[in-house]
């Protein structure tokens, strides 16, 4: 796509020296010439030290993935947690082992005076859950466990997106004020060369000062972005630390999406995390009303004992218990509606929030479908009118039809356009991130 630079780079470089010349050469013949040494300085932001490797928009995402950022974490451990319980889950009650003095007589507690006397007694019971009671559970808890597994998942995609658009605010308003103040300078120094038409009445105050004006506004939106910048790197800091202000890379990358189509891109949202985790939560209220129906199921438990007797032979016991669910209205029907109800509440929440994905993408197709066209336009017709305006601006100034303040205005008209240049290309990255997220990479 075009928009993998912020701007054309040979149009902009020909458009600056095109009407760089042109002004200097009219500066030169109307007023008095120059100090040989008076050449401009050069951007002190920019130094003579070796520059630092710039962040590129892939580099952070990657650091930001190997982060290990704990909202990643919390979820993992989770479905751990959850995995553990569905092992438990899955198991028998713990046997429950007694000790008893059997038929004591109270009188003289002589445990040789009665033959019925136990002396010991040991039993060992164990207790069955009704029907599939365990392994349903299990099941639950396992279902439970991939929801919080895919809300991992998610949260990793979320922390790409929001890296992405932090990288891409970060890099076109570094980008606009990197512009806007190459572009001060030379007309700063512009204003100056004027001061002694001005000194000398070949300029009047107006002019002057209206170009003082709009210098003193380029400086305030150069403030801006600037601010901005910031802003968007403290977003960044968030997920990849000190990295985040390193310099940043001023092209971006060539955006690519698997396709234009909406309804092509919607068969993929069935598959984002998000939508998996919800659907692992209907499986799981799915579960519930299968161990709501297991209480309808008798649950038993098988007893042994063994009792000593000191005169007499040992005895022995063996027995079963069964529970009987004779009266389910006010109990197991009311657990099994409200396990359907459950059920019916998680389906209307993925049903939902697969709505709210499919107009997300919309809205994020729509807004790179419209990206793309502005870049092009700009590309194709903005550009070209408006280097044809600074153009006709220089020409109609050296030639006394207009006045230095419109020749400045039309300069910074040129710069409008390279800002917004870099900003359609940044919101259409954007866009992509946004697509990205939904569907997943290509």
């Amino acid at each position: 796509m075009r928009s993998g630079t912020f701007l054309n780079s040979k149009a902009l470089t020909g458009l600056r020296l095109s009407w760089c010349c042109t002004v200097l050469l009219a500066i030169a013949a109307a007023a008095p010439a120059e100090a040989a040494g008076d050449d401009p300085a050069a951007d002190p932001e920019k130094g003579n030290a070796a520059p630092q490797t710039s962040l590129t928009l892939e580099e952070a995402v990657s650091l930001a993935t190997d982060a290990g950022d704990p909202s990643v974490a919390t979820f993992d451990a989770r479905a751990e947690a959850l995995s553990s319980e569905a092992v438990a889950d899955a198991q028998l009650p713990d046997p429950m082992v007694s000790a008893q003095v059997v038929n004591v007589p109270t009188d003289s507690f002589d445990l040789d005076q009665e033959p019925m006397t136990q002396a010991l007694r040991v039993g060992l019971r164990q207790e069955f859950p009704a029907g599939q009671t365990r392994s349903i559970r299990a099941g639950q808890r396992n279902a439970q466990a991939d929801a919080e597994r895919a809300r991992s998942r998610e949260a990793l995609r979320r922390i790409e997106l929001e890296t992405r658009q932090a990288w891409l605010e970060t890099a076109w308003h570094l980008r606009a004020a990197d512009i806007l103040a190459q572009s001060r300078d030379r007309i700063e120094q512009q204003i100056e060369s004027l001061q002694s038409r001005y000194a000398t009445g070949g300029l009047n105050a107006q002019s002057l000062l209206r170009s003082e004006l709009e210098l003193s506004l380029l400086d305030d939106r150069i403030a801006e972005h600037r601010r901005m910048a910031e802003q968007a790197r403290a977003a960044l800091a968030r997920f990849i630390g000190s990295a985040a202000y390193r310099p940043v890379a001023d092209r971006l990358p060539e955006f690519e999406i698997r396709s234009t189509n909406l309804e092509t891109l919607e068969k993929a949202l069935v598959n984002h995390p998000e939508i998996e985790a919800r659907q692992s939560m209907v499986e799981a209220a799915d579960r519930g009303i299968e161990l709501a129906q297991q209480a309808y199921k008798p649950k038993f438990a098988v007893e042994a004992g063994y009792g000593l007797r000191s005169e007499r032979t040992d005895l022995a016991s063996i027995g079963v218990s069964i529970s009987l669910p004779l009266f389910t209205g006010q109990r197991q029907d009311q657990r099994h509606q409200a396990a359907v109800q459950r059920s019916r509440s998680a389906q209307f929440e993925r049903d939902a929030r697969l709505r709210d994905l499919r107009r997300q993408l919309d809205e994020a197709l729509t807004d790179w479908r419209r990206y793309q066209e502005r870049l092009a336009l700009y590309e194709r017709v903005v550009d070209e009118r408006a280097e044809q305006t600074v153009e006709a601006s220089i020409t109609t100034y050296a030639n006394g039809q207009t006045d230095f303040a419109e020749l400045i205005r039309s300069q910074l008209a040129a710069l409008d356009v390279q800002i917004k240049q870099a900003e359609l290309a940044a919101r259409a990255g954007k866009a992509w991130a946004r697509i990205t997220y939904l569907v997943g990479e290509s």
